[in-house]
């Protein structure tokens, strides 16, 4: 049988990125919460937290803070059912649900969305930013147990629905086309041009470039999924309701 005590520990650990905050948030004391994750190593026979700044978990770590989120879903749903047990239950935290997300996305149709959600629910929704077509990793991994994504196909063991499509345009101050582009658009004025990209996994404007230069221009756009574990979860699938509506509200249809 599994320590869930000593589970909480662990995965408050990570949560919050140290055994002094992980204390904090459970009301106990840091050698409390190193005496259970000592006794848990002890007990799966292997490291389960990376001591860095901040503290991270290995890959047995990350698994057993995933089997913790599930089963804080599902005791959610169980509580829901069971008005007498969710009465027990007060001053309980909450349940935490961490999703993958696209910062365009949560900068524009679906910070909305998420925050309706959660006002609404007993969730803590733990959202880590990525670029759309690397999301879906997280999932895989297991880091996450929901994510937005430019990829179709799901993973094993999850689900993914079509979402909508956003719609990207190239822009540029007057100054910035006066001094880069004042002879047209073309492959060697773009070679010249700086360009804002949002991180290294960006590929976003190297597409349009090629679109650019080497066929008929069309307005750079990707098309977003839903994907989820196949958790049998009424929160999971509350949000998942949530997140398409916002999608189908805020986005071209796919």
């Amino acid at each position: 049988m599994l320590d869930y005590a000593a589970l909480g520990a662990l995965a408050a650990v990570i949560r919050e990125g140290s055994f002094e905050r992980a204390a904090r948030a459970l009301h106990v004391t840091p050698s409390a919460i190193s005496q259970r994750i000592r006794l848990l190593e002890e007990r799966v026979g292997c490291a389960l937290v990376i001591r860095d700044q901040p503290c991270r978990a290995t890959e047995t770590g990350r698994r057993l803070c995933q089997h913790v989120d599930q089963v804080q879903l599902l005791e959610q749903d169980l509580q829901g059912n069971l008005p007498a047990l969710a009465q027990a239950a007060l001053g309980v935290s909450r349940a935490s649900v961490p999703v993958a997300v696209n910062a365009d996305s949560l900068a524009t149709w679906l910070a909305p969305a998420i925050a309706a959600f959660a006002a609404g629910h007993p969730v803590l929704l733990q959202v880590a930013v990525d670029d759309q077509d690397h999301t879906a990793e997280w999932l895989r991994s297991g880091t996450v147990l929901a994510a937005v994504s430019a990829m179709a196909r799901p993973a094993s063991g999850c689900n993914s629905r079509p979402l909508g499509a956003m719609r990207y345009l190239a822009a540029a101050s007057p100054a910035f086309l006066q001094r880069y582009f004042a002879h047209g658009v073309g492959a060697a004025s773009l070679a010249l041009a700086p360009s804002l990209v949002f991180n290294a996994k960006d590929e976003l404007q190297s597409r349009w470039v090629r679109r650019l230069c080497h066929r008929h221009v069309e307005l750079p756009r990707h098309a977003l999924h839903w994907h989820t574990a196949r958790a049998a979860s009424g929160l999971l699938d509350g949000l998942s309701a949530a997140i398409l509506a916002a999608g189908r509200t805020g986005l071209l249809p796919p």
